[in-house]
């Protein structure tokens, strides 16, 4: 099957969705790299950020998030990331070095954690997906549950909206425990 590509905007100005008609990781396997430093364990990601114009790469499913220099215009960039993109899975070249397997669940979570983690999973991880970001648990403590935001979602200018107005409120009204959602690593 030939490999198709296609963008797509996101919320985020500075990010931008390439979609492939092939995963690209796992099912369910999100991997956000904020640097170059922490892309090591990504052939892919570090072939991404040798483009400067390239400030943050992420992984989800069937797509590649890229996160650009705020002096640069897409239209600049996306004639020669496009192509290097389509090539390299056309390729089969390795996007992880290494398996990397993450595992949401824990069977010592408490049955709050338990409820928040499935409130993530059905309600907002999908929304958050389609624009190109993603959203992680990190932890719950005295009414605060923490999430990390990553791809088009981190730095968003709509982020803080959104955690707020939509999935804390979503939070409160179906756990009553919850008391705020904040962003960790922001």
């Amino acid at each position: 099957m030939p490999i198709t590509l296609y963008l797509e905007s996101s919320p985020n100005p500075q990010s931008l969705k390439f979609v492939f008609n092939t995963m690209i990781v796992p099912e369910g396997m999100s991997l956000d790299f904020p640097d170059a430093e922490s892309a090591k364990g990504s052939p892919l990601a570090l072939e991404l950020f040798a483009y400067p114009e390239i400030k943050r790469v992420f992984f989800l499913n069937n797509f590649i998030t890229l996160t650009k220099a705020e002096n640069i215009e897409w239209e600049e960039i996306t004639g020669k990331i496009k192509p290097f993109l389509k090539e390299y899975i056309e390729s089969k070249k390795p996007i992880l070095a290494e398996d990397v397997i993450q595992d949401d669940s824990n069977e010592n979570d408490s049955e709050i954690v338990k409820k928040i983690k499935g409130l993530l999973a059905e309600y907002v991880r999908p929304a958050v997906e389609q624009d190109g970001g993603a959203i992680q648990f990190h932890s719950y403590e005295d009414g605060i549950v923490k999430v990390l935001l990553q791809g088009s979602c981190s730095g968003c200018p709509s982020s803080t909206l959104t955690l707020k107005a939509g999935i804390e409120n979503l939070f409160k009204r179906m756990i009553p425990e919850v008391q705020s959602v904040v962003a960790e690593g922001i």
